[in-house]
């Protein structure tokens, strides 16, 4: 009989998840990762994955179902791997997404390592997303329920970690998942789902920073993109680019938080032309399918609710160039005579950019098949055998 430790949040998805598990067959045992105290911070259980409440409501599912349950404390871990990092990336300008480096060090990392040390097979979770096996290599798909889809974030799972993963909530909707919880009386059938970061009350995320590590950041000035003083601002950490709300500017019309310059403590403002370009570098990337030797046709975005854009993508000095999607502009002072400065058009990192191949013919997204001609090995559309 296959083992499986269902990563319990409290939440609707996992409880069913773990249903599902129960139901074919598998010996589980039901696990809540304690990262963060959030009573402590006065979050209420509507806002979290991470209370006491929470802890209860996965404890009860998990009687319900006749499974063992444990808690594990994964805080020190939590700690270092994501909250301090979500500081630094703030503190150096840029604007994290823990959720992805929760899933990342401590659900596909951490989690893992106790599967492993209890002999057990699979690490079950509620997320939204799928995984299909085609010889021999594992690929994470998208869920049915595009609304709630979340392989965005999965974005980092290698081999072994696919091959030892389960993601029963793939094929349904989350009005069915909600349906199958309330005809089995789990508590949390109806309970809303999680919206903020856990870790942050309010989602003031200066005043969390500043509690957490005792520092206060020194206000500075806005800027336009010739470098013309536009007003004050209260601290590099409180603005995040493309932010036009909360500025103060009365410019007479809208402008954004296009760059920050963290040498010389200015936020660079513009309009929204100035945030646009038509090419990106991504960094910190993971193949999941093999790795192109060529330029690829795909589909690409660089947050989690926009809309997926047909782009081009290829491998260069090991990054990823992509062709046809938007990202931040970067402001560049003068540096000798003669020497244009304000908002240059460059190409930008990103944490992270999932890709899917699209069939230049059939424009259909695809998996890559091969076949063979005249002793050659080529790449070839799944759907209708275009050579890409």
């Amino acid at each position: 009989m296959k083992k499986a430790i269902i990563a319990m949040s409290g939440g609707v998805d996992s409880s069913v998840a773990a249903f599902f598990m129960k139901e074919r067959g598998y010996e589980c045992i039901g696990a809540t990762m304690k990262l963060y105290d959030n009573e402590d911070i006065g979050i209420s259980r509507e806002k979290t994955c991470c209370s006491l409440d929470d802890i209860e409501d996965a404890r009860s599912v998990a009687t319900r179902l006749g499974m063992p349950y444990y808690v594990f404390n994964f805080k020190d871990e939590f700690e270092q791997k994501v909250i301090d990092k979500f500081i630094k990336t703030y503190e150096l300008g840029g604007t994290p997404n823990p959720c992805i480096d929760c899933n990342r060090y401590l659900k596909f990392e951490k989690l893992m390592q106790r599967m492993k040390e209890l002999n057990f097979d699979y690490v079950v979770t509620g997320h939204y997303a799928d995984v299909e096996e085609k010889d021999g290599r594992f690929y994470l798909k998208k869920g049915k329920d595009l609304s709630k889809d979340q392989s965005y974030v999965l974005y980092s799972l290698t081999q072994e970690q696919l091959k030892h993963t389960l993601f029963p909530l793939g094929r349904y909707s989350k009005s069915e998942i909600r349906k199958i919880a309330e005809e089995n009386g789990f508590i949390n059938a109806r309970k809303r789902d999680s919206q903020d970061i856990c870790f942050v009350p309010d989602g003031d995320y200066a005043k969390f920073i500043e509690g957490h590590n005792g520092k206060n950041y020194p206000k500075g000035n806005f800027v336009d993109k010739s470098g013309n003083v536009l007003g004050e601002h209260n601290g590099l950490i409180r603005y995040t680019i493309g932010q036009r709300k909360g500025l103060g500017i009365a410019a007479g019309h809208p402008v954004y938080v296009c760059s920050k310059d963290l040498e010389n403590n200015t936020v660079i403002l513009g309009s929204n032309d100035d945030l646009m370009t038509k090419s990106l570098v991504a960094d910190d990337f993971n193949w999941i399918a093999p790795q192109p030797e060529d330029k690829i046709y795909c589909a690409a975005k660089t947050r989690y609710n926009m809309k997926e854009q047909p782009c081009t993508a290829w491998v260069k000095n090991g990054k990823v160039i992509v062709e046809g999607v938007l990202v931040a502009s970067r402001h560049q002072k003068p540096r000798k005579q003669g020497e244009e400065g304000g908002i240059m058009k460059r190409e930008a990192a990103i944490a992270a950019c999932k890709v899917q191949v699209v069939c230049p013919k059939c424009s259909k997204g695809t998996r890559v098949a091969h076949k063979i001609e005249g002793g050659k090995k080529t790449r070839v559309c799944k759907h209708c055998g275009a050579e890409l």
